[in-house]
């Protein structure tokens, strides 16, 4: 493999993403739910208990149990290595990594699922991958007809099992989205290797080095231009639009800090799933539904004004996207019926969305 830093490759990437996670990363940053459900999907099955081991991790003993909405990365790093132990399994990492299914990855993995190719597939994890996790980030480098897929770890000081479980992972889900296995790749780790490495060889090929530069993957360029055969590419735009607008509110609320900005970020982030409802908004921020109401009475606000404001927000913003119809906007908005969308937004501007959208 090339060294990249001896090159002048062209590259993919996102300012925005890369600056969130340099904020996140300073504060420690966030995973959540669903990337850390294959975590405890395998320790469960080696018969940890979910109690001990959130106790061993230093967590409250029902930490993981209901599954939290989000978890503080150094939180899921720690919980890597525990039950690790706890479970005696030098391959812990990896096989977490096997285990994504498809929800693993939230709106980001909708959205890859909707890309057309993968170098589109690559463009959106650069921008999106934040949604799902805090934990590193993604580069692509392309240069002739080679290309190295990146990633750059915020916890350099992690154990192996982080880096292993990334790309373990990214290997599933590029098999899903390629609808079959793709050929095996040079895989480089910058941790040593471990005495047994017969995982490593089954799930990545022989061609796996360690202690290298860089973590990353080596392909042939051409591979960005394979097709996603079963992409929704028609659910492009309402996903990206859902995922540029919970990137916005989470890059607000990590520079804002105050509770509203956290309560319209977590708002967001559940309002296509009907869950922006007080109770739900409230377990999400660890906080009682007297407490959220309290802080958010202290800032000035309640939570139904919080939550009509960023549904008049989002609505006027999406409304100016053609792309979306109003069924879609509705969706996105979390309405059940793009009726009660229609009398919700009629409420506020006087007239209909579609009148609207005319006269913009």
């Amino acid at each position: 493999m090339p060294n990249a830093a001896k090159t002048t490759p062209a590259a993919l990437s996102s300012p925005v993403s890369s600056s969130v996670s340099r904020s996140l990363s300073r504060s420690g940053g966030r995973v959540t739910g669903a990337y850390l459900q294959p975590l405890l999907d395998v320790a469960s099955a080696r018969g940890v208990a979910l109690t001990a081991l959130a106790r061993a991790a230093g967590l409250a003993e029902h930490a993981l149990s209901p599954l939290p909405e989000t978890l503080a990365a150094s939180d899921y790093v720690r919980l890597l290595d525990v039950a690790a132990q706890l479970a005696n399994d030098q391959h812990f990492g990896l096989h977490v990594g096997e285990s994504v299914k498809l929800g693993t990855y939230t709106v980001y993995g909708l959205i890859l699922l909707s890309c057309h190719d993968f170098g589109q597939v690559f463009q959106q994890t650069l921008r999106y991958e934040g949604l799902a996790h805090d934990l590193g980030r993604s580069d692509l480098l392309v240069q002739n007809q080679l290309a190295q897929y990146q990633w750059h770890s915020h916890f350099p000081n992690a154990s192996r099992h982080l880096a292993e479980s990334v790309f373990a992972g990214i290997r599933v889900f590029g098999n899903w989205l390629a609808g079959a296995p793709l050929p095996p790749v040079p895989i480089s780790f910058t941790h040593a290797a471990p005495d047994d490495c017969s995982e490593h060889l089954r799930i990545f090929g022989d061609a796996t080095v360690f202690d290298a530069a860089l973590n990353s993957a080596s392909f042939d360029a051409a591979l960005l231009s394979w097709p996603v055969p079963n992409a929704d590419v028609g659910m492009y735009p309402v996903l990206q639009q859902h995922a540029e607008h919970l990137l916005q509110e989470k890059r607000r609320a990590q520079l804002d800090g105050g509770i509203v900005a956290q309560v319209r970020a977590t708002i967001i982030a559940n309002l296509t799933q009907d869950r922006a409802k007080l109770a739900f908004i409230a377990q999400d921020l660890s906080l009682t539904q007297r407490t959220l109401q309290r802080k958010l009475s202290e800032a000035g606000s309640s939570f139904q004004q919080v939550l009509d404001h960023t549904r008049h927000e989002l609505a006027k913003d999406y409304l100016r996207q053609r792309q979306l119809n109003l069924a879609d906007i509705a969706f996105l908005l979390g309405y059940q019926e793009q009726s009660a969308f229609n009398h919700a937004f009629k409420g506020w501007f006087g007239i209909s969305p579609g009148s609207y959208r005319e006269q913009l």
